[in-house]
């Protein structure tokens, strides 16, 4: 029996996002491994650098599967006054099972950066909403809108 190979992000189109909202640094990159948009089901990959470079504050809107695959996945929930709980990392090899959260959380890799696998279910395909840091939606993310804009910029 042959080995597989190893995973090589280097074969994927990778949508480069950087922007600076507030206080922290939005950098990351995204590519999108498949999508059936009338099942409601998306898979997807992130990736950071070690810059210190997030996700916007953003709350899932959908369920979601998370599998660590490469470095850290370090997250915080963003209380409605804007003040940020207890740091929690993923490493590599974690599994999450995120269901539909009411609290927003900030997002990052860690200081050698983290590619993680997200795997999105949702019945009206919203992804998820980001938000400012009073927890106002400033962008409803689907799955049209989100595959859309890969297929835009890769």
């Amino acid at each position: 029996m042959s080995r597989p190979s190893a995973f090589d992000p280097a074969g994927y189109r990778w949508r480069e996002v950087t922007e600076s909202p507030g206080d922290y640094l939005v950098h990351h990159g995204y590519t999108i491994l498949g999508y059936d948009l009338a099942a409601g089901t998306l898979d997807m990959l992130v990736r950071w650098d070690g810059d210190g470079g997030h996700c916007p504050i953003h709350r899932h809107t959908a369920t979601t599967t998370v599998l660590v695959l490469d470095g850290q996945q370090h997250l915080w929930d963003v209380a409605p006054d804007g003040s940020r709980g207890p740091e929690r990392v993923r490493r590599a090899g974690d599994y999450a099972l995120t269901l539909v959260e009411a609290a927003p959380h900030l997002e990052r890799g860690g200081p050698a950066g983290g590619l993680v696998f997200f795997g999105s279910h949702s019945d009206d395909g919203r992804l998820y909403d980001i938000v400012d840091d009073a927890g106002n939606v400033i962008v409803e993310v689907t799955m049209e809108t989100l595959v859309a804009d890969w297929k835009a910029n890769t």
